[in-house]
């Protein structure tokens, strides 16, 4: 028997979603529920599902705002009977484990990507390692992206990374505007990989390290892993899963400037 409980984000069309459903369905608490029903764009539903991954709950995300990736489309016939019939699909997120300039520590976990990007003026100069394995000695960018599958079509695909299957295991290394090397293009490897970035120069080019939409300042240096203690249950409708939805994105043509 499904439970949900509803979220909502605060835009019109989100508030108007849910007076839909809370008229239609009964709702529980958070606590009680074993479905979250998550209103709103993907950044809402990053965020909602970091703040109540503990909980071990489903998500399942009704789109309102642009694109909606991760989110189904809302329907008045459809909605309510498409959350018994929707597919699951189990997500680890990365762990970003981050030393700053002062030494301390920042833990954040990412479900799309992790996002090295220069703090200044100046381009990043970064080295990269896979455990005991260095991937490249010298990296001068505006900075470089590690995605999961499930982020590879995000920002990921923007600076020309590829879009991984679901299914594939793996992650990807994107440079973003790189200099040096000039043609470097990045590297896929495996989701039991163990990702250092060391930030070669922080006192002239300071970086960032981004987890989703969580930021922290003045990077020293970077770990980043998948977290396989972390499950995300996300439910898509059967028509439209996010499979289905990466495999469009990897056929999908480039449409021309006019």
């Amino acid at each position: 028997m499904i439970k949900p409980s509803v979220v909502s984000d605060k835009n019109k069309l989100s508030k108007k979603i849910k007076s839909f459903l809370e008229k239609r369905i009964k709702i529980y608490s958070i606590i009680k529920c074993n479905l979250i029903i998550v209103i709103g764009g993907d950044g809402f539903m990053l965020q909602t599902m970091k703040k109540f991954y503990k909980l071990k709950k489903s998500f399942y995300g009704i789109n309102s705002g642009h694109y909606g990736f991760l989110m189904n489309k809302f329907s008045t016939k459809n909605t309510i009977k498409n959350f018994s019939k929707a597919k699951l699909i189990s997500i680890s997120p990365l762990q970003m484990s981050v030393k700053n300039k002062s030494g301390n520590i920042k833990k954040s976990i990412a479900i799309n990507e992790v996002s090295i990007l220069r703090q200044s003026r100046q381009a990043a100069s970064l080295s990269i390692i896979n455990g005991s394995k260095q991937i490249i000695k010298k990296l001068v960018s505006d900075g470089v992206l590690i995605s999961t599958p499930a982020g590879s079509t995000a920002y990921n695909l923007s600076v020309h990374g590829p879009i991984l299957n679901l299914d594939s295991k793996k992650l990807s290394i994107s440079p973003i505007s790189p200099f040096r090397p000039r043609r470097w293009k990045g590297k896929i490897l495996s989701e039991r990989s163990k990702i250092i970035i060391t930030n070669l120069n922080p006192k002239k080019r300071p970086i960032s390290a981004v987890a989703d939409n969580v930021e922290v300042r003045n990077a020293k240096k970077i770990s980043i892993k998948v977290n396989k203690k972390i499950i995300f249950k996300l439910l898509h409708d059967q028509k439209n899963s996010l499979q289905k939805k990466i495999k469009i994105e990897q056929l999908r043509r480039e449409t021309k400037p006019n």
